[in-house]
């Protein structure tokens, strides 16, 4: 039997070591985990959803803390592939204000992730899946996996969302954009912004073009981040926009990923777009107040606490 699960998300699970400090001068490094959908997937369940998570291990030193941190968050790992060599990890560091990273990922385990991996059956029980450009730029295997899971959500009447996550450091604009058109016939949601994603898919950072561009797609829903400005939801002809709190960031690591999490969690729940973006908004306010891009997520408690004191 297959558990119902709520969301399953697709992705590459990173070993995270985090100081306040410039990775120059620390000396302690606390050790948790990371990932972008990785992250969506806690926020989820952090704030009521049930997630699973579709990645493949390697059965280094790393592996039984990886499973065992997961598995104490509720997060579903029972189709979670192990195989040999290594996984991967980042190092994160405050300079001057600014987070400072140093990636170490290269031939990890979650790259040799392919379709034979994957069983059907366990996707079919689930209300939603979601991946990223990030996860498609893995491999060829890993941006086989995510097309052929996103198509078959859509062919069975599951919630299919999508953030391109762009970053130069790991594709170029070329593949973002070939890793879009790949699935963009499936997708019902899409997360995106104007500082990266949108000049990246679209060439422009125009609200207007965006919306154009998403709607000649027919993506029902659309999540668009202006930088440091708001949210614009598109909800086929309904428009609505959210304003940014003001609020002092300590680290953004992983805000965007977070609020997707949050705003699926909500979005399944039957909330309307609006109240999932705020609810969502509040949750990423409270995880930029601390370093660490999962570990700094909150629950459902504190994050529905501060929706009400901002939106009441």
């Amino acid at each position: 039997m297959y558990e119902n699960l709520d969301i399953i998300t697709i992705g590459e699970g990173l070993v995270e070591l985090s100081s306040s400090t410039s990775l120059k001068f620390a000396q302690i490094f606390d050790k948790y985990y990371g990932g972008d959908s990785l992250c969506s997937a806690i926020a989820a369940l952090r704030c009521g959803s049930s997630a699973g998570y579709i990645t493949k291990l390697a059965t280094d030193n790393f592996c039984e803390y990886l499973l065992d941190a997961w598995g104490a968050e509720g997060l579903d790992t029972s189709h979670i592939k192990l195989s040999q060599g290594q996984n991967g990890l980042y190092f994160v560091g405050k300079k001057e204000n600014k987070s400072e990273f140093v990636f170490y990922r290269r031939k990890t385990a979650a790259m040799g992730l392919s379709i034979d991996d994957i069983d059907f059956g366990y996707i079919k029980n689930a209300k939603c899946v979601y991946a990223t450009g990030f996860v498609q730029s893995l491999s060829l295997s890993v941006r086989e996996v995510v097309r052929e899971i996103f198509k078959f959500a859509k062919e069975n009447e599951i919630l299919v969302a999508y953030d391109p996550n762009f970053s130069q450091k790991v594709s170029t604009v070329e593949e973002a954009k070939e890793f879009f058109e790949e699935v963009a016939p499936y997708i019902d949601i899409i997360f995106l912004n104007t500082k990266s994603d949108a000049p990246a898919l679209f060439d422009t950072s125009s609200i207007d073009k965006i919306q154009k561009a998403i709607s000649d797609k027919a993506i029902k829903i659309s999540i668009i981040r202006e930088h440091k400005n708001g949210l614009h939801l598109l909800n086929n002809s309904s428009y609505n926009f959210v304003k940014y709190e003001s609020c002092k960031v300590i680290d953004a690591t992983g805000w965007e990923a977070a609020f997707n999490g949050a705003f699926l969690n909500y979005f399944l729940k039957g909330h309307d777009t609006i109240k999932c973006a705020k609810l969502a908004n509040a949750l990423s306010i409270l995880q930029i107040k601390n370093v660490g891009a999962i570990k700094s997520i909150p629950d459902r408690i504190e994050t529905e606490k501060l929706y009400n004191e901002i939106y009441g």
